[in-house]
């Protein structure tokens, strides 16, 4: 099971599905980004998953490969601010969540059937079906993120983070399943603050995490001492954090039991040292790869210890089997690696 929020956690997802095979993957996917914009319901890092692992991700990064903007072009025409672009086929996906909603579906159902008609086998959890949404104060003033990270780009100085509904939310049965399912647990690598702190704030999901007799492993998104991507070092700094192994591992306190770095840090828990880049899908591949062998290594010592169900471990899974869906196996999910 995987733990992902923007690009690093659904790479590492991409790569698992080639390790793993669909039927084995979970991924429990962050939801504070979630925006309700053009009479749609917008939920960035499910779809950016579900877009990796249907393999159908654009180069930009977001989105679907090839879409077109079309609908943004002509409210800018009719002189709406646009702001938050979304593409075509991207705003479509948003507009239907939007009515499965209203119609009463959980988020859960709204984006197993999302994912199942983009030919996606594995499963992709939304945290929670209730809304948590990521506030930022800078500049004296609160932020969504999505404004943050579009208005602000990202670049002002962070004074307070907080995420409006945690406290209520609660999880899903789902994500309980796959947490107590799984062999390994695997924190992506994803910004330790807004990308996986929104699930960490859900005290349910937490204390599931806390409890799981599967290892729970982090994945730095520190690469070589820097962030390839995204406003982490300015988060980590507000948290009161270095940017390293250590003070990955002191945001993560009570929550992993190892950490995969590149660093030569000697820290008070397991570690594995190894290049985190994942570049294409052999990169990808390779990282998931060393993650979960270090993972279950840890769940074997652990079982020798008489601390994990035998038969869970046999099956050296990384969760339950994917959501049953017609479409899945005829659209081939598995796709020989993507980008």
């Amino acid at each position: 099971m995987v733990l992902a929020g923007g690009t690093g956690g659904a790479k590492l997802a991409r790569g698992m599905l080639d390790v793993v095979g669909p039927e084995r993957l979970s991924v429990i996917a962050n939801t504070g980004d979630d925006i309700e914009i053009y009479g749609a319901h917008v939920s960035p890092d499910p779809d950016l998953v579900t877009f990796w692992l249907a393999d159908r991700i654009d180069a930009r990064g977001w989105g679907i490969d090839g879409d077109t903007f079309e609908v943004m072009d002509a409210l800018r025409e009719l002189g709406e601010e646009v702001w938050f672009a979304l593409g075509d086929q991207d705003l479509a996906i948003g507009i239907r969540r939007a009515g499965a909603l209203a119609a009463g579906a959980r988020l859960t159902e709204a984006q197993a059937q999302i994912a199942g008609d983009l030919g996606v086998c594995a499963r992709v959890l939304p945290m929670s079906d209730r809304p948590v949404r990521t506030r930022i104060l800078a500049a004296d003033r609160w932020w969504s993120l999505q404004e943050f990270m579009i208005r602000a780009r990202g670049a002002l100085e962070v004074q307070e983070l907080r995420f409006r509904g945690a406290a209520e939310a609660g999880t899903t049965p789902e994500v309980l399943a796959a947490i107590a399912g799984a062999s390994a647990i695997v924190i992506g690598p994803s910004n330790p603050a807004i990308s996986i702190g929104p699930m960490l704030a859900i005290a349910e999901l937490r204390a599931a995490l806390r409890d799981a007799d599967a290892p729970v492993v982090a994945v730095s998104p520190i690469v070589g001492g820097e962030v390839l991507k995204g406003p982490t070092a300015a988060f980590m700094r507000h948290l009161g954090v270095e940017l390293s192994a250590a003070g990955l591992a002191e945001l993560y306190d009570g929550v992993i039991d190892a950490l995969v770095t590149d660093e030569p840090a000697e820290l008070p828990l397991p570690v594995l040292h190894t290049d985190l880049l994942m570049d294409g899908p052999s990169g990808r591949a390779r990282l998931a790869r060393q993650t979960l062998g270090f993972a279950l290594g840890l769940a074997e010592a652990r079982l020798a210890e008489g601390g994990l169900g035998e038969a869970r471990l046999g099956e050296g899974r990384l969760g339950e089997g994917g959501h049953a869906d017609g479409n899945c196996a005829a659209a081939g999910a598995h796709r020989g690696g993507g980008r």
